[in-house]
């Protein structure tokens, strides 16, 4: 993927829904709850400080799973996949494991 998202935006994979439940049940398409979680695939540069002069640096980074917000947020579809662009203040928590 050749994105590069601008500021302070990321884009991020989203998580896939539960195909399953647990004991077996297959989960229909119009009953799957989307999961707010996903991986960073592309992060921008950072915004700019108040003053115009430096760059505030990200707090997050390729590879990292994030649980975001479920407003907020672009969906685009690269090569028949699904993305989200969204801004650094749109993630709410880093998934540690």
């Amino acid at each position: 993927m050749n994105l590069k998202p601008l500021f302070d935006n990321v884009v991020v994979k989203p998580a896939k829904a539960e195909e399953q439940t647990k004991s077996g049940l297959v989960i229909p398409d119009s009953a799957k709850e989307k999961p707010q979680k996903g991986e960073i695939v592309a992060v921008g540069d950072g915004r700019w400080d108040d003053e115009g002069e430096k760059r505030v640096p990200m707090d997050v980074k390729v590879g990292d799973v994030v649980i975001y917000k479920e407003w907020g947020k672009t969906s685009i579809k690269i090569e028949g996949e699904e993305f989200f662009i969204m801004s650094q203040n749109d993630i709410l928590a880093v998934a540690n494991g």
